[in-house]
């Protein structure tokens, strides 16, 4: 059995702090643990629906002797300040205060960043800043996050529409953005620091992988002949052709970071116990 999770404040600039919890490998596994993750959570209200299934993944990953940090970045869930008040650039410091934590705790183990929706755009940009192998476990990584950011801003949209009004109100808001002005979505206040941060943002590969690297793209359907998007499959292509060939599986599962009600997907547990759950399937997969 894995033990439960340490919950802990991790100090953070400015008198600042972010929530972590982490997941210890099994016991059999302590001793040497077969890798490292630091989970990267989706973006605003995502982040609060995939709660249920963000903490049934670490625990399969715990059990199959892995270690797994998770950290609520700058402004989300019980870390320091507003979600207003936080930039990508803060988030991109919280990858590396994680970072700086798990390597303290688990010195020597191959390490994965591990990204959830907006998580992967954030754990994609802050490998190719790191001077360091490290792994990437990408679900349901977006197309992008100029995509990602319209869809949030769409919130708003669909909520004045429904109440008569809308009309230019998506120009609004990004003429709000570009005039340095944050805008509200959702019940959430969207600093431009963000929105730009986030919409520049891609699943580029870095230009000069190294060669422990690996990549793990794992996505979810609800259709019994679901296919892979040509836009999911151009991005695979790009990381094959940098060298990174991606290890890529198209599971059925809900969209669980939408839903209306919190669910589950099994398939995808089931999927990373057999893709790390296993000596030989850790040792391809680290």
């Amino acid at each position: 059995m894995t033990p439960s999770p340490d919950i802990f404040f991790l100090p953070a600039a400015g008198g600042e702090q972010r929530l972590c919890l982490f997941h210890a490998p099994a016991a059999a596994f302590q001793a040497a643990p077969r890798g490292k993750l630091l989970y990267l959570h989706p973006f605003a209200d995502e982040m609060n629906k995939s709660r249920r299934m963000a903490a049934l993944a670490c625990r399969a990953l715990a059990e199959a002797g892995y270690a797994v940090l998770q950290i609520d970045l700058r402004g989300c869930g019980d870390s320091s300040a507003d979600f207003g008040d936080a930039s990508w650039a803060d988030w991109l410091a919280d990858v590396r205060l994680g970072l700086d934590c798990l390597d303290a705790r688990v010195p020597d183990a191959p390490l994965w960043l591990w990204g959830l929706r907006a998580g992967c755009l954030l754990a994609t940009e802050a490998l190719r800043q790191l001077d360091r192998p490290a792994r990437l476990l990408l679900v349901q990584p977006p197309a992008s996050g100029k995509l990602l950011l319209q869809q949030f801003l769409r919130l708003r949209l669909a909520a004045d529409l429904a109440e008569g009004g809308g009309k230019g109100l998506m120009a609004e808001m990004r003429a709000a953005l570009s005039r340095g002005e944050p805008v509200e979505v959702a019940g959430y206040r969207l600093s431009p620091a963000l929105a730009l941060g986030l919409e520049a943002a891609t699943l580029t590969p870095p230009p000069q992988p190294q060669p422990a690297d690996r990549v793990v793209w794992l996505e979810l359907s609800t259709s019994p002949e679901a296919q892979w998007t040509p836009v999911a499959l151009q991005a695979q292509q790009r990381w094959r052709e940098a060298g990174l060939p991606p290890t890529a599986e198209l599971l059925p599962g809900p969209p669980f970071w939408q839903t209306a009600e919190i669910e589950e997907a099994p398939a995808l547990l089931a999927a990373l116990q057999r893709l790390f759950g296993n000596a030989d399937a850790a040792r391809k997969a680290a």
